[in-house]
């Protein structure tokens, strides 16, 4: 694993290449997986379908956000917009000039559709996990679960719940964010969020939503399929928010064969 400036920041950034070589005449897929807020990194694709991308012949990058893992963690400059900005740098100091399929988990796949928007040039296709586009109603959205993540995380008989509950890793993930949101202006950054319009017309590019539906943003299936042109949608039953984790087989499969399909539409359009 390496660091990278990229932008502002020393970007924490793991790139795996393809076990398979491409086709004669063909360029690898280049697959950037984008993770979670606040109790995430990179490390939840590295031991889920980094590793997995990269032995089906696709050129995988994963990379820890600003203010997680092992990037820069500036005190403010946390709005949406800057996680988009700081992807395109990434993208530019690794040299990567063609479109990428962006893969985002929760709070990533609001990234991709953001970059999506911003730089569609970039873009190839936008798989999103358990994740909604950074329309107004995702600004309430956020706003509410930061504010009670900020509130509730600061009271020690919390943790020690959800020690109880959830186990001693996921309290110590939990104490990690609401560092996070101590330290930093995240809490307060992201609900000032520039968005992207409610129908979703920034959006050109092929795009995988893949839902659990428990979590209840599977609520989002008609309307992301009524406004995006190229669209699919897939809810996995008896399955809530944490799809990466508890049903990485499905997945993985499921995403690899969109990310194969876009790639071949492409190869043909061309």
């Amino acid at each position: 694993m390496a660091k990278i400036r990229a932008g502002e920041l020393d970007v924490h950034v793991q790139r795996l290449t393809p076990v398979v070589p491409p086709r004669d005449g063909e360029e690898a897929p280049v697959v950037v997986f984008i993770h979670g807020l606040l109790t995430d990194s990179l490390a939840s694709y590295y031991f889920t379908l980094g590793p997995e991308f990269a032995q089906h012949g696709m050129d995988v990058i994963m990379y820890d956000l600003r203010g997680h893992g092992r990037t820069s963690k500036p005190a403010t400059g946390y709005r949406l917009e800057n996680f988009v900005a700081d992807l395109d740098a990434l993208l530019s100091a690794l040299d990567v000039n063609r479109p990428v399929h962006l893969v985002g988990n929760s709070f990533g796949g609001s990234i991709a559709y953001g970059l999506a928007a911003e730089r569609p040039d970039r873009v190839a296709s936008v798989t999103a996990i358990e994740a909604e586009p950074p329309v107004r109603a995702w600004i309430g959205h956020m706003a509410d679960g930061l504010h009670d993540a900020k509130t509730q995380l600061a009271l020690a008989e919390a943790i020690d719940w959800i020690s109880d509950n959830f186990g001693a890793h996921t309290a110590r993930l939990s104490k990690s964010a609401l560092k996070i949101m101590q330290a930093t202006t995240i809490a307060e950054d992201i609900p000032l969020s520039r968005t992207i319009e409610d129908d979703l017309h920034e959006v050109h590019c092929p795009v995988f939503a893949l839902f659990g539906d428990e979590s209840g943003l599977a609520g989002q299936v008609d309307e992301l399929e009524s406004k995006l042109a190229r669209c699919r949608t897939v809810v996995l039953p008896e399955q809530g928010h944490s799809v990466l984790v508890e049903r990485t087989e499905d997945t993985s499969r499921l995403i690899r064969q969109w990310v194969r399909d876009t790639s071949d539409a492409l190869v043909e359009a061309e």
